[in-house]
């Protein structure tokens, strides 16, 4: 049964989309059976995936409110291998209509419960606040992987979207927890990085990825031409960070699965 994770940071342009896309990508090229969900309404996801979200008949908000089900509204992306379902402004409207309908927070987990036996991960790009969107992909999904910048004001954010994990997983989603922390758009060079860096390996240990995502030019570059860097440039530094840490994900859930199977 897929491993559901959401992407989520509600602090803006911390790389969640551009980890959804590249992590997905590069776990297909791991020979892993990948669904993306972009959660997003401005489905940047949608488009950086090769998919036109100004020309969907069917999208995940559709899912959401019962009109089709998650067999209608897929794409596949031809560049990263993976399955999509898209977003795009329609998606604006779930946060109003969702508040009227009944287990409002629970309509994603839901739609995914028939087909998560046919994939190894799922990942939902989330909006970037804590939305009834965001709070549809936590009900859903069984850890966060947080995207930050290693700065100042990051660190503020972080410890409120930890209580709100924390929060989420009591009220809604016992199994949720925090899956790994990503530093992205990560230079060495500044000394100011690399003493947040240091903080978070002390405060989450192995939580904290050990994989960092460079700021890298073809990174930025990628989507604007539908396809995930690997695809784009796959020797480029930002391709195979992303593919490194496909790799540190895999290796992280089988060290779980073999410490679950002792007990």
């Amino acid at each position: 049964m897929a491993k559901v994770f959401a992407i989520a940071n509600q602090k803006g342009g911390v790389g969640k989309t551009t980890t959804c896309i590249n992590l997905a990508a590069s776990l297909v090229a791991t020979r892993r059976r990948v669904l993306l969900i972009d959660l997003d309404p401005q489905g940047n996801a949608t488009m950086g995936s090769g998919v036109d979200k100004h020309a969907l008949e069917h999208s995940v908000y559709d899912v959401l409110i019962g009109e089709c089900d998650l067999a209608q509204a897929m794409h596949f992306s031809e560049h990263g291998g993976y399955q999509l379902l898209p977003a795009n402004r329609d998606l604006t409207a779930a946060e109003v209509v969702l508040l009227e309908m009944q287990m409002k927070e629970s309509r994603l987990r839901t739609a995914l419960a028939p087909i998560r036996e046919n994939y190894d991960y799922i990942l939902i790009d989330c909006p970037p606040s804590l939305s009834m969107l965001t709070l549809n992909a936590l009900v859903a999904s069984d850890g966060v992987i947080i995207p930050m910048q290693c700065e100042y004001y990051a660190l503020e954010g972080l410890s409120d979207l930890v209580d709100n994990i924390k929060r989420i997983g009591t009220l809604l989603n016992p199994q949720l927890k925090i899956e790994g922390l990503l530093r992205t758009m990560y230079d060495p060079r500044l000394s100011l990085i690399n003493d947040v860096s240091a903080q978070l390996q002390e405060h989450f240990g192995d939580q904290l990825y050990d994989t960092v995502i460079p700021r890298n030019v073809r990174l930025a570059e990628a989507p604007s031409f539908g396809m995930p860097a690997l695809s784009y440039d796959k020797q480029s530094r930002g391709a195979q960070a992303y593919l490194e840490l496909a790799n540190e994900l895999v290796r992280r859930q089988r060290r779980k699965a073999r410490a679950a199977t002792a007990l």
